[in-house]
């Protein structure tokens, strides 16, 4: 019999549902953030929403200012290329490690999450390819087992998310859905070399999309 999954901590989940919440902009750019209001919005308790903001906080995605309480951080337009270019290499590094390292159900449910972003993508449902494209990101930095490259890509994996579901209008989420279709077949592959490529494919798409939006 294969194990259980590991159940997830209070506060990852927490870190999760507030993460959704900023990267598709129902907690709009400066606005206040408000425990009691996430704790009745999410369900969730007060020590792991606690928990999360601070992390939060740490990654500079929520801003703690005097006598004004936390507040969301807002999208800045001049440090989304450079932010692009740090999250490049370390989805190059998550790409080689996890086509490396997966064991064969992490592989299996890469490509069912890459799976999922296509039939949404197909479909047109945004809401629904953002949740698979959250748990690709999970899937793959699973099967990655680097912690130091996981915990730094976060941070910049939700501000993408929020900057692409602001920006929409200048994407193309076929395209998108495609090249997280082809790093998941690589890494599911178990090809490094074509995990990376792909990987890096992906960020020139980004890139591009980033452009369109700051050139506008």
């Amino acid at each position: 019999m294969s194990a259980e999954p590991p159940k997830r901590r209070a506060a990852d989940v927490a870190y999760d549902a507030v993460e959704s919440m900023i990267a598709t902009l129902q907690l709009q750019p400066g606005t206040p953030v408000v425990e009691a209001e996430l704790v009745q919005r999410t369900g969730l308790g007060r020590t792991p929403l606690r928990e999360a903001l601070l992390r939060m906080v740490s990654a500079g995605l929520i801003m703690q200012e005097p006598r004004r309480g936390l507040r969301v951080s807002n999208v800045q337009l001049a440090d989304h290329l450079d932010l692009l270019q740090t999250r490049r290499a370390l989805e190059q590094l998550i790409a080689t490690a996890a086509a490396r390292r997966a064991t064969p159900p992490q592989r299996a449910a890469i490509l069912d999450c890459a799976a999922h972003m296509m039939r949404a993508a197909e479909g047109g449902n945004l809401d629904d390819y953002m949740r698979a494209d959250q748990m690709l990101d999970h899937a793959c930095h699973e099967a990655c087992r680097n912690t130091s490259a996981v915990t730094a890509v976060i941070p910049l994996l939700i501000q993408c998310r929020r900057f692409w579901y602001a920006y929409q209008h200048e994407g193309d989420v076929m395209e998108g859905a495609r090249h997280h279709l082809a790093m998941a077949q690589a890494i599911a592959g178990g090809n490094e070399r074509a995990a990376a490529h792909a990987a890096d494919t992906l960020m020139d798409y980004l890139e591009g999309f980033a452009r369109k939006v700051i050139d506008a």
